[in-house]
């Protein structure tokens, strides 16, 4: 009976993961990567996407994003405060798809000796984020829709015309839990074409009465150019995050001018030509 009790005691241990493995996810202060911040200098950091949160463990440490993928850090000593700039702090810094952490040293040298204003959150100081609906990141959709533009454009799933205007759906894709629509407009006027919005609908195909229409506007999430208008050519990329809708319905893609001419020319996009997007 103890011989079999511990045959099983043997199992249960040798069953367990060792005990490193269950702590290889934990991350201490001293294995993080260390920057120095200088009294009187900025530190910028550079992130390859945009920055959705930040967290410094100091009042001591003034942050702000001033553009969407940087963040300026400065150490504020100018002020009687009563949470000084500690020697040592933890910077987090959280993109789209990663999270970095920093130690922040502070130097009290005015202006330091050569510091460093300047460093980019690099692949091998961040750990990807393991959420089940994340998003795509921006570099990656950008680098997808550079793609789709390299490619040779073949016949064009829609086409319509009017006012001297040609509209043009080039291609439907899917890349992760996205739908990517290629679109070029053509202007055969000798007009500028001032864009006053480029706008989605799913509506319904046919439109009785007026009072039974349905309209519902989708917002892309994210598009590869972003212009005011243009004089003979323009072509742009879009990004939804699952456009589905049913099949009594399409998806309306209407480009407008600004007044006073306020052209306007459709696209009307079915659901079987989603269903049928190609793949890269």
């Amino acid at each position: 009976m103890k011989a079999t009790s511990f045959l099983i005691v043997i199992a249960i241990t040798l069953s367990l993961p060792p005990a490193k493995a269950q702590v290889k996810y934990m991350t201490r202060k001293s294995a993080l990567p260390s920057l120095t911040i200088s009294d009187g200098i900025s530190l910028h950091l550079v992130s390859p996407e945009p920055i959705t949160y930040v967290d410094i463990s100091t009042h001591g440490i003034a942050g702000d994003i001033p553009v969407p993928n940087v963040l300026r850090l400065k150490a504020l000593t100018d002020t009687a405060s009563a949470d000084p700039v500690p020697d040592e702090s933890v910077v987090t810094v959280i993109g789209q798809t990663f999270v970095a952490q920093y130690n922040v040293r502070y130097s009290d040298t005015p202006f330091g000796v050569n510091p460093v204003t300047m460093v980019d959150i690099l692949p091998a100081h961040t750990r990807p984020l393991d959420i089940a609906d994340q998003r795509v990141s921006e570099p990656a959709m950008r680098g997808f829709a550079l793609r789709i533009l390299s490619e040779r454009a073949g016949k064009p799933i829609l086409r319509a015309q009017d006012y001297g205007m040609r509209a043009y759906l080039n291609g439907v894709y899917t890349f992760g839990d996205h739908v990517f629509l290629d679109i070029t407009y053509e202007n055969g006027t000798n007009l500028q074409y001032d864009i006053d919005g480029q706008r989605f609908k799913i509506e319904d195909k046919r439109i009785v009465k007026a009072t039974n229409a349905q309209s519902v506007e989708i917002e892309p999430v994210w598009q590869l150019y972003r212009v005011d208008g243009f004089r003979k050519r323009y072509r742009n990329i879009y990004a939804f995050k699952k456009v589905t809708f049913p099949g009594n319905k399409v998806l309306r893609i209407e480009l407008s001018e600004r007044q006073v001419s306020g052209r306007v020319i459709t696209l009307e996009l079915k659901y079987r030509d989603i269903l049928e997007a190609d793949s890269f």
